[in-house]
């Protein structure tokens, strides 16, 4: 994956419902609000180790998820053809309209296009 703090927000976003409230709480305050650990561990009146300790749980729950079911690098991979799809019913689209004019067409070029946003969310 990209970077450390783009493979983990991804991981929370797909497996952070497995976390405790805490974890939850300290994993979004450090990767979303991208607070310190010194302030985290402040607000929360623990040491910065503690947080960290908390973090890292976490992030080690979360990978061996991922590391079992794969399912976000499925979805990785799943990306660059969906995009593939969507270029090619907007092709559809501008074709039928400089060429055919075909209402049908444009409708399927449409639910085409919607499955994937569908598919993308």
């Amino acid at each position: 994956m990209k970077n450390q703090t783009y493979r983990m927000t991804m991981l929370f976003d797909f497996y952070g419902e497995l976390l405790t409230d805490r974890q939850k709480e300290f994993f979004d305050l450090y990767y979303n609000e991208d607070l310190s650990l010194a302030e985290i561990a402040e607000n929360a009146g623990i040491s910065r180790q503690g947080v960290r300790d908390v973090i890292v749980r976490a992030e080690a729950a979360m990978q061996e998820v991922e590391d079992k079911t794969g399912i976000i690098k499925r979805f990785e991979a799943q990306r660059p053809h969906l995009d593939a799809v969507e270029a090619a019913a907007e092709q559809i689209r501008t074709i039928n309209y400089r060429q055919f004019e075909d209402s049908r067409l444009t409708e399927l070029a449409d639910r085409i296009t919607a499955e994937i946003i569908a598919l993308k969310d």
